[in-house]
């Protein structure tokens, strides 16, 4: 395959939810004084893309960062090895909002469900009054599958994935 063929939807959905299985953390990037500040978090998607869960404590920066600007966004990348070019790891960025999830909202039940099932030690911070579960609201994703293999989506149309073809114009400076 040459390096600008664009893959199939089903292929570059395939290739999400495998890079979303395989990396169980990212960078969530919150609004500190108006620049961006990245913090290490556990993560679990909805259905697709466009829902991201995570489980933090009131106590940490980033959430008194959510707590004043909802802004997010979410980095997740395959880690580097050995012998592989870094600059063709699979990741992906995605950008939204976040909402505080309540414990009185139906899913809420659901999600802690599907966070445990991928984080069973977390289970014990469920009971601490400080950790909350936040929905990350992504309205889009930019996702690298390789040299030439950059797609990007968004949430009103979650499974139709653009190729992004690189810029061929050349710029002068």
């Amino acid at each position: 395959m040459a390096m600008s063929e664009a893959l199939s939807n089903q292929e570059i959905q395939a290739a999400w939810a495998n890079l979303a299985e395989e990396v169980r953390t990212g960078v969530l990037l919150t609004l500190r004084m108006g620049r961006p500040f990245g913090s290490h978090v556990p993560y679990v998607f909805g259905k697709d893309w466009t829902r991201a869960y995570i489980h933090v404590s009131r106590l940490a920066l980033h959430t008194e960062h959510l707590l004043h600007d909802s802004r997010v966004g979410l980095f997740v990348s395959e880690p580097d090895r050995q012998g592989k070019n870094p600059l063709a790891l699979r990741r992906m960025n995605l950008q939204g909002e976040a909402v505080l999830l309540n414990t009185d909202v139906p899913d809420y039940a659901r999600v802690k469900e599907r966070y445990l099932g991928r984080f069973p030690q977390s289970a014990m911070m469920f009971g601490f009054a400080d950790f909350a579960l936040w929905e990350l609201r992504l309205e889009d994703v930019h996702l690298v599958l390789g040299f030439g293999q950059a797609y990007l989506a968004t949430a009103t149309t979650p499974l139709h994935w653009t190729h992004q073809k690189p810029n061929t114009k050349s710029v002068n400076r």
